[in-house]
C-alpha cells in the first residue's frame, strides 16, 4: 500500500528530531543530489559539465534546493540558483557559493527574461520554489520562471525535478493554483504527500521517490493508494464447503426500457468478479438472461445490492424498485451500491455501508441537493475536498470516478486510485465497476457491516482490479466496457496469486 501523510503530520514528526540536532535538510539534500545524479547519469552519461538550474524560493525547501545543487557542483556539475525572494536561506546559498555555483537574482521582470535562457540551456531543473509550508500558489518571479519553462519546446525541455512537491499544489488536498511545473520525478522527504497521490495535482508529479528520513508517522494515513497485495487481502475467498449463498447473492435493481445495457454490464461486472449469485430485478431481464443465464430473475435473499444504473427519470417502475431496495437494504442491514438514477433519490443520510459511485457532474448535483455549492468544474479541481463534503453530508462512503479514482469513508478513510487507462473512459465501464463493488460486498457483507472503515476499502480493491482489467483487455489500446468485464476473472486470478 502506497501512504501519505498531510504537512501537519510531516511537520510534527520532524520536530523531535530537530530537537535532538538530526541533520534533516543535510540528509534530504544528499538525497536529492543522489536522485538528480542519477538521472543525469542515465541520460547524458555523467554528472560533470551537466548545466543544472535550480528555481529556489524564500523557505527551507529552497534550502533543500542549495544544498543539493552544492553537492552537485562539487561533482563537476555547472550550477545556476535563481533566486525568486530576497530571503533566501542562508546556509543553503553560503554553500552553494562555496562550490562554485552561479546566483543569481530574478526579482523583476528583465532578470527574469534573461533568466529564461538559464531554463532552456539546462540539462535538469529543481522545483524548490515552495514546499509544504507554501499556501496560495506561486506569485512574482517565481511563476513567471515557470511560465517561461512551460513555453519551451518539448524537445529542449530539461528534465524537471520538484523538492518535496512540485511548486503550486495542495499538499494536503491535491488541488492546483496558478503556474505549476509538469515535473518528470518528485523525489519527497520523509514521508509521500497526499497532492502525490490525488488529482489533479498527482498529474504533475510525474514518477514519486519518498527519501526515508526516519520519522515516527501517525498509524492512519491521509490518504492510501491500494496494491496487489492489499486487494489479495481484501478479495472474499471461496472455501472448499462453499455455496452459492456463502459466496454472497447480489440484488441488481439497474436499466430501464431505454438503457437494459446498463443492467447487462453490472450483471456481468458481478459475475465475471465471481459473486455467488446475481438477483436482477427490473424490465431488461430479458437481455441480462440472454447475456448471463446463471443470474436468477425476481425476489429472493441477498447479501448486498447495486441500484440505479441506467435507470431513467420517466421510468417510475424502475424507479419505486431502487427505493424499495435501498429501503430493505437500511432496515435488514444490507449494505449497498448507490449509482447514476439512484442518487438523487438517496435519503438523507445513510451508514457507510451504503457506497455512491458518482462520475463528477452527478456527485455536484447530489452536493447542490443537499445545500452545497459545487459545479462539476469545482469538484475536477478538487476530488478529495469535495467528496469529503458528500460523505459528511450523507454519511455515506463516496467512490468519486474519474481518471484517478477517490474513495472517502468515515474516520479520515481516503483512498486515490489510478490504475486505468485513459481508454477506460467510455460508455457502461462505470455499470462494470459498480458490479465488481457489489460483488465484493456482498462476499464480505458482515464483514462490511461490522467494520464501517471496510466498505472504502472494497471501493479502493474495486477501482483497482476495474482498471488492471481494462489494461488486460487490450494494452495499450481502446477498450469497451464488455471487454472490462470479459478481462475480470483473468485479473482477480492474477492477484490472488501474486
Amino acid at each position: 500500500m502506497l501512504t501519505s501523510w498531510t504537512a501537519d503530520d510531516v511537520r510534527a514528526a520532524e520536530r523531535p528530531l530537530l530537537a535532538s540536532g538530526v541533520p534533516l535538510m543535510e540528509r534530504a539534500a544528499f538525497a536529492l543530489a543522489v536522485h538528480v545524479g542519477r538521472e543525469l547519469r542515465a541520460t547524458r552519461g555523467r554528472v560533470g559539465g551537466a548545466r543544472v538550474t535550480l528555481l529556489v524560493g524564500s523557505g527551507n525547501n529552497g534550502g533543500d534546493t542549495l544544498h543539493a545543487g552544492a553537492l552537485l557542483a562539487r561533482r563537476g556539475a555547472q550550477v545556476t540558483a535563481l533566486l525568486t525572494s530576497d530571503r533566501t536561506h542562508a546556509g543553503g546559498l553560503d554553500a552553494l557559493r562555496a562550490a562554485h555555483g552561479r546566483v543569481v537574482p530574478t526579482l523583476d521582470d528583465a532578470a527574469a527574461d534573461d533568466a529564461a535562457q538559464d531554463l532552456a540551456r539546462a540539462d535538469v531543473v529543481l522545483d524548490g520554489l515552495l514546499g509544504i509550508g507554501g499556501r496560495g500558489g506561486v506569485r512574482g518571479p517565481g511563476a513567471r520562471l515557470l511560465a517561461r519553462l512551460r513555453t519551451l519546446d518539448a524537445d529542449a525541455r530539461p528534465l524537471v525535478v520538484a523538492v518535496d512537491v512540485p511548486s503550486g499544489v495542495g499538499v494536503d488536498d491535491g488541488t492546483r493554483t496558478g503556474e505549476v511545473p509538469d515535473v518528470d520525478l518528485t523525489v519527497t522527504f520523509g514521508a509521500c504527500k497526499p497532492a502525490l497521490l490525488l488529482p489533479p495535482a498527482a498529474d504533475a508529479a510525474g514518477r514519486v521517490e519518498v527519501v526515508d528520513l526516519g520519522l515516527t508517522l501517525p498509524p492512519r494515513p491521509a490518504v492510501a493508494r491500494l496494491e496487489a497485495t492489499d486487494v489479495a487481502a481484501l478479495w472474499p475467498l471461496p472455501g472448499r464447503d462453499a455455496h452459492k449463498y456463502v459466496r454472497g447473492v447480489l440484488g441488481v435493481v439497474a436499466g430501464s426500457a431505454r438503457y437494459p445495457g446498463a443492467a447487462v454490464l453490472q450483471a456481468a461486472g458481478a459475475v465475471r468478479a465471481g459473486v455467488g449469485m446475481v438477483r436482477y430485478l427490473g424490465s431488461a431481464g430479458p437481455q441480462v438472461l440472454a447475456a448471463h443465464p446463471e443470474v436468477v430473475v425476481g425476489e429472493g435473499r441477498v447479501q448486498a445490492w447495486v441500484v440505479g444504473s441506467g435507470v431513467a427519470p420517466d421510468d417510475p417502475e424502475q424507479r419505486a424498485r431502487v427505493r424499495d431496495a435501498l429501503s430493505h437494504a437500511l432496515a435488514h442491514d444490507e449494505p449497498a451500491v448507490v449509482d447514476a438514477g439512484a442518487l438523487e433519490i438517496l435519503p438523507d443520510r445513510v451508514p457507510p455501508h451504503v457506497v455512491l459511485t458518482p462520475h463528477a457532474g452527478e456527485l455536484a448535483a447530489l452536493l447542490v441537493a443537499r445545500g452545497a455549492h459545487a459545479t462539476r468544474a469545482e469538484v475536477e479541481a478538487a476530488p478529495l475536498v469535495h467528496a469529503r463534503r458528500a460523505h459528511d453530508l450523507t454519511g455515506a462512503t463516496v467512490l468519486l470516478k474519474g481518471g484517478t479514482t477517490v474513495v472517502v469513508g468515515p474516520h479520515g478513510a481516503a483512498y486515490a486510485q489510478a490504475d486505468g487507462p485513459s481508454w477506460l473512459a467510455t460508455a457502461g465501464a462505470g455499470d462494470v465497476l459498480g458490479g465488481v463493488l457489489g460483488a465484493l460486498l456482498a462476499g464480505r457483507s458482515a464483514d462490511a457491516m461490522a467494520d464501517p472503515t471496510l466498505p472504502a476499502a472494497l471501493a479502493a480493491a474495486a477501482a483497482l482490479v476495474h482498471g488492471r482489467a481494462a489494461h488486460h483487455a487490450n494494452p495499450g489500446g481502446p477498450v469497451s466496457a464488455g471487454d472490462v468485464a470479459d478481462a475480470l476473472p483473468a485479473v482477480v486470478a492474477g492477484l490472488l496469486r501474486a
